[in-house]
């Protein structure tokens, strides 16, 4: 009797994440560390490299080794030129992750970029691309494309279709605090593109949304492969909300021009209704002031979040720049909470209009305030149950996202081709 041919067992993978900070400080490192957490759960070994501390706790508790180099990041660097010159080549990283690289095991290890522009810069690129390792870039947002990170101009609140580095481009002031800032940013998308020829590194980016394929898609490196993995969100199925279930229009997130916090309140103004906003920013002080009806109660951890989303008549999502996948936008409708969002970020691919929420113009007070009239007259039950229901035919999972961000990850090393050669 010929013996039975048994298929290999997959071989664990190590993934050196890299992104500016090891604590969390926004959606791209919540993704970022997630995706970590369900890796090492998963049987592979994860490591996270970044430049600015404290190492985020629950990457202790769950044994993800880190590489943490103690570095300030440019906001927070006391000396305005030390973060200057470390924002445009950030030679410590540099050599802290080309001695990470050289230790890691050859054919089952991959690279995984999540962010450099707030503290690494673009001198991780070079190790990268000697170390020989496949290399994979999440677009959380656009600085692998864009001098300003965003194709959003802050002075007139518009998004911009203008070429990146174009004279057009490097002409236009579109910095939210100065034109120098911008030459600076430029600056630094030249040693980017031409010192440290990062986007040539990554054979593979990971889109989060479709939104941001169409938008972006045509400024992505030439012959880059596209993955559309949806980041992960950790919310529990508490069953659809209650019958009758009222809160108030909520906002959740970062309270700053380009996420249309001002936009919010003055819509909730004119159409006369209670307005929430939980979450910090630079533009807090001013929302307060022009709008001291409306009720902040600051920035909040992950559970209370969860308690504001499931408590909220709805999520009002105002962005007015392109975003990339609005964690908050489904962790609405998991928790049973129909979402109001901009018709012009990638919050709308998530809310099908009239369904489980309302889209509006983006950048539009007033069609804004004409959608929380609609909303106000809806039959809020049915669209929160329409919401519950969309989210958890295909839920966000951790477990799904670990599992399609390992398929990648399989498909570009050569041991998993040797492996299926031989199955």
């Amino acid at each position: 009797m010929s013996p039975i041919a048994m298929a290999p067992s997959p071989v664990p993978l190590t993934v050196v994440l890299v992104l500016d900070h090891a604590s969390v400080t926004g959606g791209q490192a919540r993704v970022a560390f997630d995706s970590a957490i369900g890796l090492k759960r998963a049987g592979h070994d994860p490591i996270v490299f970044a430049a600015a501390g404290p190492v985020a706790p629950e990457l202790e508790a769950a044994g993800v080794r880190t590489v943490c180099l103690g570095q300030a990041d440019l906001l927070n660097n006391r000396s305005l030129a030390a973060a200057a010159v470390q924002g445009l080549w950030n030679g410590v990283a540099a050599d802290a992750l080309r001695a990470l690289l050289a230790t890691v095991p050859r054919g089952r290890s991959v690279v995984h970029v999540h962010g450099w522009a707030k503290a690494l810069s673009p001198a991780i690129a070079p190790p990268i691309a000697d170390s020989g390792l496949p290399a994979v870039y999440t677009l959380h947002e656009y600085s692998l494309l864009c001098p300003n990170g965003g194709f959003f101009n802050y002075r007139t609140e518009q998004p911009c279709a203008l070429k990146p580095m174009s004279a057009a481009c490097v002409t236009t002031d579109c910095d939210s605090r100065s034109y120098s800032r911008k030459l600076w940013r430029a600056a630094r998308h030249v040693a980017m593109e031409r010192v440290a020829k990062m986007p040539a590194v990554f054979s593979d980016i990971v889109a989060i949304s479709r939104f941001q394929v169409d938008a972006v898609g045509h400024h992505l490196p030439a012959g880059a492969r596209i993955h559309l993995v949806s980041n992960p969100i950790g919310v529990a199925p508490l069953g659809p909300k209650p019958a009758g279930a009222r809160g108030p229009l909520t906002f959740v997130g970062r309270i700053s021009p380009e996420k249309g916090p001002l936009l919010f309140a003055e819509a909730a103004r004119q159409a006369g209704t209670e307005a929430l906003f939980v979450g910090d920013g630079p533009q807090l002080d001013e929302l307060k002031r022009r709008y001291p009806e409306v009720r902040t109660v600051g920035w909040q951890g992950p559970e209370q979040v969860q308690r504001y989303l499931r408590d909220a008549g709805a999520l009002v999502f105002p962005s007015i720049w392109y975003e990339g996948q609005p964690l908050t936008v489904l962790e609405a409708k998991a928790l049973g909470t129909p979402v109001i969002v901009s018709d012009g970020c990638a919050g709308r691919d998530c809310i099908e209009d009239g369904v489980d929420g309302f889209w509006f113009r983006r950048n539009d007070a007033a069609n804004l305030a004409e959608a929380i009239r609609r909303f106000a007259v809806a039959d809020v039950d049915t669209l929160s149950r329409a919401a519950y229901a969309s989210y958890w035919r295909a839920p966000a999972t951790l477990d799904r996202h670990v599992d399609a961000i390992v398929g990648l990850y399989r498909g570009l090393l050569p041991i998993e081709a040797e492996l299926r050669l031989t199955a």
